[in-house]
């Protein structure tokens, strides 16, 4: 049985769940390295990741490296002694780091790889209309998300799932998917499995805000997927042309319903203490939104205080 000593890498609350089950199952975290502070909100106060937060509170070391291959950070890293290193949502390393331990360094994905390789993928998996995804973890090599497959774990992804609920079931999957690695390495007794290199896999680029805009000319069920497969972030948006009034309008929660009309797509129809958009053969039924300089609200509540022109629409 090997005597572990980990380093864990990782940034976001995703990477902090995994972190947790590290040190609730006892394991020796001789070091955490994440992002360095950034400034956030009006009043650029500089911001600690999820990761550094939850590591200060249990008193584990701290590395935030501006460069991961400055020679100081190297020598930082090479006098915490460890002989693995565990990755979960950070960038990408280079060869000098992730070859360090003696038994190199695994990295947990959201995906089933190799399909969705990248950095969104609990996104894209939605927004493509998924219902299937799982967690894996492979050991690190010089491209992205593609090395050498240890565990992986499958899941549903539910018809009204959305990015933030599939988050958080990922993550305890995850957890547990770490966990069982770790004990492999411990053991020695694992086998790797060889990503295959196919032209056609789906990839999980980076989300920007262009791939947030709605069209509302697409397929009511991609508009649908796209809205869950981004909320609650970044969400997705469009622009309400209401009067002589244009707003940007952030939408959380929807529902779909097949009908028959005549409405131009983009149209906002409202019913009692409904809105809903007119699509292509069918109806998008607003249920929580963000209009601009507001907070998010539920659509009846939105219409208590919005006067909406009778000519109203979204594009």
């Amino acid at each position: 049985m090997k005597d572990l000593r980990i380093v864990f890498m990782g940034t976001p609350d995703f990477a902090v769940g995994i972190l947790d089950a590290l040190v609730t199952n006892n394991y020796n975290i001789v070091g955490v390295i994440t992002a360095p502070d950034r400034p956030a909100g009006r009043g650029r106060k500089l911001n600690e990741s999820a990761v550094k937060k939850y590591a200060i509170e249990k008193q584990l070391k701290v590395l935030q490296p501006t460069n991961l291959k400055s020679k100081e950070f190297l020598k930082e890293l090479s006098d915490l002694e460890a002989n693995l290193q565990v990755v979960v949502a950070f960038r990408m390393l280079p060869k000098e780091v992730w070859q360090m331990p003696e038994y190199g360094t695994f990295n947990l994905h959201a995906s089933l790889l190799p399909e969705y390789r990248g950095a969104a993928p609990i996104n894209w998996a939605i927004i493509n209309g998924e219902t299937k995804t799982g967690v894996t973890t492979f050991f690190i090599d010089e491209k992205i998300d593609t090395g050498a497959i240890i565990l992986q774990k499958e899941t549903d992804i539910l018809p009204d799932e959305d990015a933030g609920t599939l988050h958080d079931k990922l993550m305890l999957l995850g957890s547990d998917l770490v966990l069982s690695t770790l004990e492999r390495i411990k053991k020695g007794n694992f086998e790797t499995t060889v990503q295959k290199n196919a032209t056609d896999l789906k990839l999980a680029y980076k989300i920007h805000r262009d791939t947030c805009k709605i069209d509302w000319n697409a397929e009511p069920k991609n508009i649908y997927n796209l809205i869950r497969g981004l909320s609650p972030y970044p969400a997705a948006w469009t622009l309400l042309y209401n009067g002589e009034e244009e707003l940007t309008v952030k939408i959380y929660k929807v529902s779909m319903e097949e009908a028959k009309h005549s409405f131009p797509h983009g149209t906002l129809v409202k019913m009692k203490n409904e809105l809903k958009v007119a699509v292509k053969n069918g109806l998008i039924n607003l249920m929580e939104i963000q209009l601009q300089g507001k907070r998010k609200m539920a659509i009846k509540d939105v219409l208590n205080g919005l006067k909406l022109d009778k000519n109203a629409y979204l594009r």
